[in-house]
């Protein structure tokens, strides 16, 4: 069996190399891999014809400016494709790069097999964007339980194959016990400060959290808060978070090396609450067990674009996969620290009704079962006809 994959950056490398080894295991027979990706694909056999890095590219303006560049890459992965016949083509997220690939795959050699891993977001906005994949994309893997049915409604077959935060192992009790040690925390309250993985973000919800922190510190003076930063804003969250009140505790990734996600998952796990940019972060709180209000702004035009697309009216995953509205979100003019600070507080004294839908949210990723790499395995297999 030839397989033909791509993947485009480190999340679509560790999905990827999940479904290469879903597939090895139950194919029944000797599986080649091809195509683009990175170190875990490789190390599951992949021969990538050229660096994952050169397409791992986010932004319009990366784009544009690269524009040239990607679109030669398009076309020589789309010829790659073409060239070795394989019995099916997976292109993982990226969709800039991928459903590009699809495309030409579709046009010139039609009877390859197409599957595009993670759905796109069309339950958000752009809905039309899963008519135009009907016509190069025969199936999709979603993360999500809920997606399966917008992806059907435009002709394409979706599976739902369950979220990698749903299998991530949790800190254990004496993990929390040492991380509390560590960091000077004793047996205070707990709250996460989580203002975004980009600068951007922290620009705009730094002084916004900087502000919220200041009057649930004015409430509850005992509790202490810590901020996991991520690796390329960790110099700007230090910065930002020496005037912030209750002597905050950075975590800088760039310090601890092969031991900062294990710092992380313990600073989850001994949060009370958490004060969160919007994005799959709540999914990794929801997976910790810690309850959470999620802020985020953008800029006025950004706010009247989207605002004007957005087909939810709730942002937040948790919300989304729970079918409840638990998680207090305040997005783009409703982020305000007058606002942000009393949600907090009572999140912090009565996280009950929010601790169910956390519960919920984790069962219906698929925490029990089959493994993500099993699931999804299994689906491209049944749409080969080979299940």
């Amino acid at each position: 069996m030839r397989v033909f994959v791509t993947a485009g950056e480190p999340s679509g490398d560790r999905l990827g190399a999940s479904l290469m080894r879903g597939l090895r295991a139950q194919a029944g027979e000797e599986v080649s891999f091809d195509g683009v990706g990175g170190p875990l694909m490789e190390a599951e056999g992949l021969r990538s014809i050229f660096s994952m890095d050169e397409i791992s590219i986010m932004g319009i303006v990366e784009i544009l400016s690269n524009y040239r560049a990607l679109k030669a890459r398009i076309r020589e992965t789309a010829q790659a494709v073409i060239d070795a016949r394989p019995d099916v083509l997976v292109t993982v997220d990226l969709p800039e790069f991928s459903l590009r690939v699809a495309k030409i795959v579709r046009e010139r050699a039609p009877d390859i097999r197409i599957v595009h891993y993670v759905a796109p977001t069309v339950w958000a906005w752009r809905p039309k964007r899963a008519e135009k994949m009907a016509a190069h994309v025969d199936q999709v893997l979603a993360l999500l339980p809920f997606e399966p049915p917008y992806m059907e409604a435009a002709g394409i077959r979706c599976d739902f194959v369950g979220h990698p935060v749903a299998r991530e192992p949790v800190a254990s009790a004496a993990e929390v016990a040492r991380f509390r040690l560590t960091h000077g925390l004793g047996e205070a309250p707990v709250a996460l400060v989580l203002p975004g993985s980009r600068r951007s973000e922290v620009a705009r919800l730094g002084p916004v959290f900087g502000r919220t922190l200041e009057r649930v510190h004015e409430a509850r003076p005992e509790l202490r808060f810590v901020v996991p930063a991520a690796p390329a804003v960790a110099g700007e969250v230090q910065q930002m978070a020496e005037s912030w009140p209750g002597r905050a505790v950075v975590i800088d990734p760039r310090d601890l090396g092969d031991a900062a996600l294990g710092e992380k998952r313990a600073a989850f796990g001994a949060a009370d609450v958490a004060l969160a940019a919007s994005g799959t972060v709540s999914l990794e709180l929801a997976a910790a067990g810690t309850p959470m209000v999620v802020a985020y702004d953008m800029g006025w035009l950004s706010r009247q674009i989207i605002g004007r697309m957005l087909l939810t009216d709730t942002v937040t995953l948790v919300n989304l996969v729970s079918e409840t509205r638990a998680v207090p979100e305040f997005i783009g003019a409703k982020c305000r620290p007058e606002a942000i600070a009393p949600a907090l507080l009572s999140v912090l004294e009565a996280p009950q009704e929010q601790m169910r839908a956390l519960e919920t949210t984790m069962k219906r990723l698929g925490r029990d079962g089959p493994s993500m790499a099993d699931r999804a395995a299994a689906a491209v297999l049944d749409g080969l006809g080979r299940g």
